[in-house]
């Protein structure tokens, strides 16, 4: 099992957003993480990789590929997280370099050193995500897919085993957020797991897979039960 929650409070700065949480996830899932605005989604995705601390006493379990993140020391986050791809509704891609410098950063950043294995990384991920052609392009001269692409293939650099994804689509047209998800969950097919928040309800019948809510400081799996909830405050949001 790739993440382990069991019985786990979380706090955003002293108020208790979500109580009793379990949640987990195994190699190769797609995870969908829905509920409204407020309800805690970021939160726990924010935990995950260690931007939100949980408090051993809060918690009777917080496995994280393998490790307990109530004992993580600091130095040891960075192991963590390369161990992870993460995306963001916003790209967060550097303005000031094209795609290619972009993808080098990182790589760099998290300690390859062999100039013909980044340039290889680099061009591997970006045919995973179908953009092998715009390596030279500024991110604004890509779309906003295109953005989203190159940020999946950021997270794909280090093989991760996890990619944790907060509204991924949440800025996208319907056809450019159904292919971004689509591609999420080929992702999955070579064994590594996804854990997205969305509003998009639509998606979860269109690529189904494992579904929780977070509502009313709880979170519950709804995999089995979701279509026969009221969703009209989730997709207001």
């Amino acid at each position: 099992m790739l993440i382990d929650y069991q019985n786990v409070k979380i706090y955003q700065q002293d108020k208790l957003i979500l109580d009793q949480v379990n949640f987990h996830v195994d190699e190769g899932e797609f995870v969908y993480i829905i509920g409204k605005v407020g309800s805690g989604k970021s939160s726990l995705l924010k935990t995950l990789y260690c931007e939100l601390d949980v408090y051993q006493d809060e918690a009777e379990k917080t496995e994280v590929l393998g490790r307990n993140i109530c004992a993580i020391k600091r130095k040891d986050i960075p192991a963590l997280r390369k161990d992870m791809g993460i995306i963001f509704q916003d790209f967060k891609l550097l303005t000031d370099r094209n795609v290619w410098k972009n993808l080098q950063f990182v790589l760099k950043a998290t300690g390859w050193k062999s100039k013909t294995e980044i340039a290889q990384r680099i061009d591997e991920v970006l045919a995973d995500v179908g953009l092998e052609d715009k390596k030279n392009s500024m991110p604004h001269e890509l779309s906003g897919g295109e953005q989203q692409r190159i940020a999946i293939a950021r997270a794909l650099l280090n093989h991760p085993k996890i990619i944790i994804a907060d509204e991924p689509t949440g800025n996208l047209d319907p056809e450019t957020a159904n292919n971004i998800v689509k591609l999420l969950k080929d992702i999955t097919t070579k064994g590594t797991s996804v854990v997205m928040s969305t509003h998009n309800i639509p998606m979860l019948d269109r690529f189904p897979g494992v579904v929780y809510r977070c509502a009313d400081g709880n979170i519950q799996d709804v995999t089995n039960s979701y279509n026969k909830l009221d969703f009209t405050e989730e997709q207001a949001d």
